[in-house]
């Protein structure tokens, strides 16, 4: 279910939006008691599997991580690179995870597979319409970790989103099994000339709400005028200009995050600030 992407990809693209993935995400990855993540849409090799393995074990030892294509020449091509705790599956927006669990003995009924704790679709919904985001939200919502109130979980989590060829700049939107959260704008502080310069990575969901009368574009209309305002600061370096910029906005837009992450060249606030109007 799905349409192949262009499979073009390099190592270490996806950095950024990892290095998010276990700081915000790791507890809830640790607290299950099977922790799966899914790379959908890999692309022609599986470096980015391969490294999404790497870097949330080091958050969540147990994590598993199974990478998912559409294209099986592409699963094929990826066999030699799985391991233990990485495998490889031909599919699509259905998610298949591999091993079922847990039949209704009832019922009858077959058994389930478990919910992933994270799918990462990152430049995968690049290529549809923005008419057809809702529907891909909601089928690979629905192959999210369920909520767990008694173990106080929120949940699985989707990240979805886009960057540029070789990691300098994303901006990804964060659902939940209800829905988005969040939306986090990363970038490479010494090549950003303004923050706007992230709206062509905006996620498909927004990329043409960037026009005026649309909260997205109010926002990095904000955050330009914020960044000139802070030019100042520009002498103690990007960093200082970005965080003293980030810091001007949060008395107007609803900022999640904080220092640690603003450091890191990031920025989230919340999905209903910038939700396109319909």
């Amino acid at each position: 279910m799905g349409t192949a992407t262009r499979g073009t990809t390099h190592p270490n693209r996806l950095r950024r939006m990892d290095r998010w993935i276990a700081a915000v995400h790791g507890a809830e990855l640790r607290r299950s008691p099977a922790p799966v993540a899914v790379d959908l849409g890999y692309g022609a090799a599986p470096w980015t599997a391969v490294e999404l393995l790497h870097r949330l074990r080091r958050a969540a030892p147990r994590t598993r991580v199974v990478g998912i294509e559409i294209d099986p020449e592409r699963v094929a091509a990826a066999q030699p690179y799985a391991r233990e705790g990485l495998t490889f599956h031909h599919g699509g927006f259905e998610i298949p995870l591999g091993e079922p669990v847990g039949a209704d003995a009832e019922s009858g009924a077959p058994p389930a597979e478990p919910g992933a704790v994270l799918i990462r679709a990152a430049n995968v919904l690049r290529q549809y319409d923005e008419g057809e985001v809702a529907a891909a939200w909601q089928r690979l919502r629905a192959r999210l970790a369920p909520a767990d109130p008694a173990r106080g979980t929120r949940g699985g989590l989707l990240v979805e989103g886009t960057c540029d060829e070789i990691g300098r700049r994303h901006v990804w939107v964060a659902l939940g099994p209800e829905g988005p959260r969040t939306v986090t704008f990363a970038t490479r502080l010494a090549s950003l000339d303004r923050p706007s310069d992230l709206a062509e990575r905006l996620p498909k969901a927004l990329i043409h709400r960037n026009v005026p009368g649309e909260p997205v574009h109010a926002f990095l209309r904000d955050f330009d005028r914020a960044w000139a305002t802070a030019a100042p600061y520009a002498a103690y370096g990007a960093r200082q200009r970005w965080m003293t910029a980030v810091r001007a906005l949060t008395d107007r837009w609803p900022v999640v995050d904080g220092p640690a992450r603003w450091r890191q060249g990031e920025i989230t606030v919340t999905w209903a600030a910038l939700a396109p109007h319909d």
